[in-house]
């Protein structure tokens, strides 16, 4: 069953379109995450979602039925915000018990779903205590405890990690990770970090400019994107990218000259034919999949990162083009020597100079 479907949603401010015929769909019980750079519209979307953001056209839909004009109240949705916007006067248990009390609900069945939210949360020994007396993680917990009594049929998340530090925030993608296990809701979460993308999602969803680049699983994303962008922006180092033209072809394997390396060839393997000889090309390659060899491309180590089971080498071609390149359990230092690398054709991506995906 389907939990949320947008169908050529748009959203403007004055004459300036920010959101641009987006149409998707999250299934119920589904983990989908908006993830994309400042600015590309993924928390308007989310808000648009919740109703805090009027709909300009088209439609939105929560398990079939449509709420693009219902208010936020009436639509079924408990939201998450960046800030945990928790009542300092109120202890945990009053804040998340807070709407309950609006609804009306029995003294039994407060208690009764705050502590449930509170066990799953892992909260029960701090009832008692004010958001001041809590570390950041542990208000967090609460403001998600406080959508969770609501029973929502979905879930809204605008970066909920943003004010954590970097330990916790690795905790609380844990944490939320076991929750939409445990409890099955549809789940729709905002970030600009592709990491929590990534680890959290069934789905993302890669916006830029207001519009939806690709969706998918996120090794579908990862190994198989539509165009440069996602492939520039999933994955953590980013992809490498290098100016070339095609200069023979046998089958469906390539060989690319690299402008931005005097003309040093990789290979690559593409199905299309009329991809020929004198096609001017964009490639792309991750890290992981670069190797060193004794003929290859031929590139300057400038620094190597040593994070003990993992290094990442910073190197450059001849024109300045940077390459980084991982490597696991290596212990050689390299820095300031020439090495050369290659990468095996099925793992050389190849984008046409607008950025398309040429498979």
């Amino acid at each position: 069953m389907t939990g949320v479907t947008l169908r050529n949603v748009r959203k403007s401010f004055g004459t300036v379109e920010v959101i641009k015929n987006v149409s998707l769909e999250i299934k119920k019980g589904e983990f989908g995450v908006f993830v994309g750079p400042s600015g590309c519209g993924k928390s308007t979307l989310l808000r648009m979602i919740a109703g805090l953001e009027e709909t300009t056209s088209g439609s939105i839909a929560i398990e079939g039925e449509d709420v693009t004009h219902v208010e936020p109240a009436r639509r079924g949705v408990a939201m998450v915000f960046q800030s945990y916007a928790l009542y300092p006067h109120l202890n945990v248990f009053e804040n998340m018990a807070f709407s309950l009390r609006l609804a009306r609900a029995s003294r039994e069945k407060t208690h009764q779903m705050v502590g449930e939210a509170a066990r799953i949360l892992k909260l029960e020994d701090h009832l008692h205590k004010k958001p001041s007396q809590l570390s950041g993680g542990q208000r967090q917990r609460v403001a998600i405890g406080r959508a969770i009594v609501r029973q929502p049929k979905v879930f809204l998340f605008d970066e909920p990690l943003s004010n954590l530090d970097a330990e916790l925030r690795v905790q609380m993608r844990l944490e939320l990770a076991r929750l939409h296990r445990r409890i099955g809701a549809t789940m729709i979460y905002v970030t600009h970090d592709q990491v929590e993308a990534m680890t959290l999602a069934d789905k993302i969803f890669v916006l830029r400019d207001g519009e939806v680049q690709q969706s998918g699983g996120p090794i579908e994303l990862y190994d198989d994107p539509d165009n440069r962008f996602v492939g520039g922006f999933i994955g953590s180092p980013a992809m490498n990218f290098l100016n070339g033209r095609i200069v023979s072809r046998r089958g469906k394997t390539v060989t690319i000259a690299l402008e931005n390396a005097d003309g040093q060839t990789l290979e690559a393997r593409i199905g299309q034919d009329a991809v020929g000889e004198g096609r001017t090309v964009v490639v792309g390659v991750r890290p992981e999949h670069l190797e060193l060899c004794e003929d290859g491309v031929k590139v300057g180590v400038e620094m190597a990162e040593d994070l003990g089971g993992v290094s990442y080498l910073h190197t450059r071609t001849t024109d300045g083009t940077e390459i980084v390149v991982e490597r696991r359990g290596a212990r050689d230092n390299l820095n300031d020597r020439t090495v050369s690398l290659r990468a095996a054709p099925e793992n050389v991506l190849v984008f046409d100079p607008e950025g398309r995906r040429l498979r």
